[in-house]
């Protein structure tokens, strides 16, 4: 083969190739010195050398040198700093929580808003015992029972989210889909006294929604009371009202 080719000559002929290394480093030496010569030619050295003096030499920073001057305190009729985004806005007024919390209280408890009442304050919130719950609707399943049998009817009990906060009245979905629109359509109840009110009875979702929180403060509806509502009329009720309260009398 040519590399057993190659290794016969070597071995016969050694001092060819210790001529050939000899060649070789003379000729890289040649190279070296012509390398340093150009170099001292162009002044790279010298130059070479100022760099790396120059990276090893701390040079002070400008901005630390710089004295600052003491920064006192505003004068009295200075105006205050606004960035440039909204220094050509008007000046806003300098509201206080106090004060906005005072106007809220006051208008809470003086009526100042009609959408508003105190009964829908949380800290008037009314919480029923078990056994007034339990009272009222049995008082009024009691009633219910005494109802002319032609006209349907349902007793619903009243928890927080039907009297305060939310003011949605979830019905029975039996009792909807059997004897009440399949359409929104707006309901009247009528109260013991004769009075009547409208609510919107929403089909899709088996509810009474506006004009249903009118009912629930004009009524004086709190937490664990009872109703029995009576059909009477296609979309008409009768309301009967069964106090917690009546528990404790």
């Amino acid at each position: 083969s040519p590399q057993r080719a190659a290794a016969a000559r070597e071995r016969r002929n050694p001092g060819e190739k210790m001529a050939g290394a000899v060649a070789y480093e003379e000729q890289r030496r040649r190279q070296v010195e012509e390398n340093r010569r150009k170099l001292d030619q162009l002044n790279l050295h010298h130059l070479s050398a100022a760099l790396r003096d120059a990276a090893v030499a701390p040079r002070p920073s400008p901005v630390k040198s710089a004295k600052r001057k003491p920064r006192g305190p505003p004068p009295g009729d200075a105006p205050p700093r606004r960035s440039g985004r909204v220094a050509s806005l008007p000046e806003q007024p300098n509201y206080r929580f106090e004060d906005t919390y005072a106007d809220i209280e006051k208008k809470i408890r003086w009526g100042g808003s009609r959408t508003h009442s105190t009964r829908t304050d949380l800290i008037d919130r009314v919480y029923a015992t078990e056994e007034a719950r339990t009272y009222a609707t049995d008082m009024a399943e009691e009633l219910q029972a005494k109802l002319d049998p032609r006209h349907p009817s349902f007793v619903k009990p009243m928890t927080q989210s039907h009297v305060t906060g939310g003011f949605w009245l979830g019905l029975p979905k039996q009792f909807c889909t059997k004897y009440l629109p399949k359409r929104d359509e707006w309901i009247t109840l009528v109260d013991e006294k004769g009075t009547e009110s409208d609510s919107y009875y929403l089909a899709r979702k088996w509810g009474l929604s506006a004009q249903w929180k009118a009912f629930a403060i004009n009524h004086k509806l709190v937490d664990g009371d009872c109703l029995v509502f009576e059909r009477i009329h296609q979309t008409r009720f009768k309301v009967h009202i069964i106090r917690q309260s009546s528990y404790y009398k």
